[in-house]
């Protein structure tokens, strides 16, 4: 199979239009189609339905398209290790984790990495989805769970555990619980038990829902939960990370907190000897053990 036409495909099918695709790879509207065309006839098959506002992958595109978008994911893969210097970091780095976590604890803290390594360009993928590293829709992931795909190295950073917080405010208006009965005055923010989330925080959540609670506010995620705590809506379950966020937080109900979560970063074996891999995951660990010692001097 000529590897051009199926360059010139993959366009097509990421763009969705002719136009589109050939401005990308510099080519006429012309020249493209008559590539598409040479490659249908090769393979026997119509590879798009063609409509007035652009082109619909058959059943048989989508198979091609699958098998090229995989191609195109290695080619980036085998790109990256080769212009990775040994002297030199530079280039591009997708970092994955939790939107909480990305939001409210890495992301403030990149301008320290930015500071050595100028010339580094990190792509922070904020979702609960889980992507797929060894197919590398991103480099390297933060995740509060072991990841359980094959050909990764793992190191596991530190334990976090999921804690109950408000606001000074809140608490002097509405009055500090003392036991999980008094919750019962107050309003639960959380993230659903049923969302993509962490188990421990789930299984928290769900045992504070077994008691009569006033009312309830669900977030999708941590970032939200936190800024409807320091709104004074009510009492949030949060990670203990999150101290260091705001000094409006208070802890409320200091026996109630969550089993321990584990934090790990992984990245691709292929990836092993990758300089920006290296550069990301010491200062990860830095900035790790810089928090550890700080919370161990503070207690």
């Amino acid at each position: 199979m000529d590897w051009d036409k199926l360059r010139i495909f993959h366009a097509v099918a990421d763009a969705g239009s002719l136009t589109h695709a050939g401005d990308t790879l510099h080519l006429s509207q012309s020249a493209v189609s008559r590539q598409i065309r040479s490659l249908e006839e090769s393979l026997s098959t119509t590879l798009f339905h063609r409509h007035a506002r652009g082109l619909i992958l058959t059943e048989q595109g989508e198979l091609l398209f699958d098998a090229t978008r995989s191609m195109a994911k290695r080619l980036d893969a085998a790109a990256a290790r080769i212009k990775d210097s040994k002297e030199e970091v530079f280039g591009e780095l997708r970092v994955t984790t939790a939107t909480g976590f990305g939001t409210l604890w890495l992301a403030p803290r990149l301008s320290k990495l930015y500071e050595k390594y100028p010339d580094l360009t990190i792509d922070l993928m904020l979702e609960e989805r889980v992507l797929d590293l060894p197919m590398r829709e991103a480099d390297v992931a933060i995740r509060m769970k072991e990841p359980s795909q094959a050909d990764l190295i793992r190191k596991r950073l530190m334990n976090i555990r999921m804690r109950l917080f408000a606001t000074q405010k809140y608490l002097d208006e509405h009055g500090v619980p003392e036991n999980l009965d008094d919750l019962g005055n107050h309003r639960l923010i959380s993230q659903n038990p049923n969302s993509a989330q962490v188990s421990a925080g789930a299984r928290l959540t769900q045992e504070l829902n077994e008691h009569d609670l006033q009312s309830k506010l669900y977030v999708n995620n941590y970032f939200g939960v936190l800024q409807a705590v320091l709104n004074d809506l009510g009492i949030g379950m949060l990670p203990d990370y999150l101290t260091d966020s705001s000094d409006k937080l208070v802890r409320v109900l200091d026996d109630i907190e969550s089993t321990e979560v584990p934090v790990f970063l992984a990245y691709p074996e292929e990836l092993r000897h990758s300089k920006r891999i290296q550069v990301f995951r010491d200062f990860v660990t830095t900035e790790i053990n810089e928090y550890r010692r700080r919370h161990r001097d503070d207690a």
